[in-house]
């Protein structure tokens, strides 16, 4: 069976593992380099938003811890 991708632009159908469209010619294929860092910057975004929430946590201790003096 012949797999079909549709282009994110003109949304014509190509071959699956092709690099351009074979309509419009925008480049379909996204580099594996660019996939790892796009993986990796969504791994170092997670890691801020659970290093910031443990932070917000910190600065609501102490204030609780503040106001109770």
């Amino acid at each position: 069976m012949n797999s079909q991708v549709a282009c994110l632009y003109c949304r014509s159908e190509n071959a699956e593992g092709a690099l351009v469209c074979a309509s419009c010619g925008r480049d379909i294929a996204v580099p594996a380099t660019l996939l790892a860092e796009r993986d990796d910057l969504l791994r170092k975004r997670e890691d801020l938003r659970d290093e910031l929430k443990r932070a917000r946590g910190e600065i609501e201790a102490i204030m609780r811890r503040g106001k109770s003096r």
